[in-house]
């Protein structure tokens, strides 16, 4: 009798294993809000979650349906966006906001329709993080905001001590140079702002801003419209530091009306260094239009999208299992995707 009642056991426990398998999830449906699809590195972010849930369901055997909505740089659109979202009662929201401090009302819509959500890109503002990321359970896919600009830095110290005369374009021993800044409250851009000119002069870079910071909004043509009144007012100007290879681009575009940064031999140049490693701007560079970028990893960024969303759907949890993968952040809920120097050089190696 005790052994039909073991086999009786054993048998209802192999019957409900069979059953859990028989119901293990392998279909996902993950929504992707994008703060703008026209954004140059954003483009690559996109383009790395769409390859590399690609590879991930190879890897899981698993199939992830992902679908992306564009809400044209307004926070309103993406609130729409986030309600549209809730009625298809996606497994999972990958949020990349259309601003900073806009990110508690989309906690809220997505915490009451119960849908797991992590964030990219675009760090809640200071003021929200703690309750958009930490307190709703969250996590944070971004880079570290000083980092960039760190490496601004390093890169204009590396070119200072390499040969001082070639950026001293007057001889007068500093270099005069603009700030083309992002957005106003972004803290990336804040970040890279602040410590590109901080880095440099701590190594020994002497640097006199010529204008007040120009904010761009990140854009090619702004940027463009700005240079070209700004050079006109100062033509001592021999360094310019962009937040991003847009408005980088856009620069040179400027310089080019004055016949610098041409890439042709002989022809004047001042220095310009952006971040994001855009295609135009390795091209740039190469060319000999631009001086150097800091390479924002966007494949990268857009495969730990899919690895965080993916872990959390199936494992309950964000870090664990992923730790040979990435570095967890002292807050406990976010990762940093690293930055690297691109120069004229690097790319010659």
């Amino acid at each position: 009798m005790k052994k039909l009642v073991a086999l009786t056991l054993a048998l209802l426990l192999v019957l409900s294993c069979v059953s859990v398998f028989a119901e293990a999830k392998t279909e996902f449906n993950i929504h992707v809000l994008v703060w703008k699809f026209d954004d140059t590195y954003g483009s690559t972010v996109r383009q790395g979650m769409m390859k590399w849930k690609e590879i991930i369901e190879d890897e899981l055997g698993v199939t992830i349906n992902l679908t992306m909505d564009d809400a044209q740089d307004d926070m309103a659109k993406q609130v729409e966006q986030a309600d549209q979202i809730i009625g298809k009662k996606p497994d999972f929201v990958i949020i990349n906001l259309a601003e900073p401090a806009g990110g508690q009302t989309l906690v809220d819509k997505f915490t009451e329709a119960n849908i797991p959500f992590l964030f990219y890109n675009i760090p809640p503002s200071e003021e929200t993080y703690d309750s958009v990321v930490k307190e709703s359970g969250a996590f944070f896919v971004g880079t570290l905001p000083r980092e960039a600009g760190d490496m601004q830095g390093e890169i204009l110290a590396d070119l200072w001590a390499a040969d001082s005369a070639k950026l001293d374009l007057n001889g007068d021993g500093t270099i005069q140079f603009v700030e083309f800044k992002g957005v106003a409250n972004n803290p990336e851009a804040i970040a890279r702002t602040q410590y590109s000119e901080e880095t440099a002069k701590e190594l020994g870079v002497p640097l006199e801003m010529v204008t007040d910071i120009i904010v761009a909004d990140w854009d090619t043509g702004k940027a463009n419209d700005f240079m070209l009144s700004t050079w006109q007012a100062h033509p001592e100007i021999e360094l310019v530091f962009a937040n991003n290879d847009d408005m980088a681009i856009g620069v040179i575009a400027a310089l080019n009306q004055s016949g610098y940064n041409t890439g042709n031999e002989g022809d004047p140049a001042i220095a310009v260094i952006g971040v994001d490693a855009t295609d135009a701007a390795m091209e740039a560079i190469k060319a000999g239009k631009m001086t150097a970028t800091v390479k924002q990893d966007g494949d990268a960024m857009g495969e730990a999208n899919i690895r965080f969303a993916m872990n959390w759907l199936l494992n309950g949890t964000w870090y664990e299992g992923l730790e040979d993968m990435y570095k967890l952040n002292d807050d406990g809920c976010s990762v940093y995707i690293p930055y690297a120097k691109i120069t004229a050089d690097a790319l010659a190696d």
